[in-house]
């Protein structure tokens, strides 16, 4: 018989980063109430860490929509790959040309759309799913504040949120 109720246990799981930098935070203000020129700015540096991980965490909790759709997704050395029962396929992130969120009625789709290929439609609630956030944050100049923000409830239909920017060269 476990010691910790399955919910209890499933909860804490779900929030284990957010959890751990409040931890870093709690350390770090013990540090600095040691005072003194050199534990007061360390235990200040290493609260202001646990912070920025804490914000970390949040988003990707925010992120993460629970397993309801069909399929698996994984990231693998900067490649993105999702398994489904009616299709599926790989896109490198480094080779994205546009991320937009669709919709489908009620299910909501990662439009992975690749220099040259087909597009790769990940189901926004597949296993594994929630990696997708530290892939994504990779893309330069996409605000992961918005990556959060366009999952979040009632949020408007499909939208493009990031796409490469060409660069035009000057030589003839």
């Amino acid at each position: 018989m476990p010691l910790i109720r399955r919910e209890v246990s499933d909860a804490l799981h779900r929030w284990r980063e957010v959890l751990m930098a409040f931890g870093v935070i709690a350390l770090g203000v013990w540090i600095a109430r040691w005072g003194g020129y050199f534990f007061g700015p360390l235990g200040l540096c290493v609260a202001a860490v646990g912070l920025g991980l804490a914000v970390i965490g949040w988003r990707r909790l925010k992120f993460a929509q629970g397993v309801s759709d069909p399929g698996l997704v994984q990231v693998v050395e900067g490649q993105v790959a999702y398994m489904g029962p009616f299709g599926g396929g790989y896109v490198g992130v480094s080779d994205l040309a546009e991320l937009a969120l669709i919709r489908a009625g009620a299910a909501r789709f990662w439009r992975l759309t690749p220099l040259q290929g087909t597009p790769l439609m990940v189901p926004v609630a597949a296993l594994g799913a929630e990696v997708l956030f530290d892939a994504f944050a990779a893309l330069p100049g996409l605000d992961s504040q918005a990556l959060v923000a366009v999952l979040a409830p009632g949020a408007e239909g499909d939208r493009v949120l990031w796409r490469r920017r060409v660069q035009v060269s000057a030589d003839p």
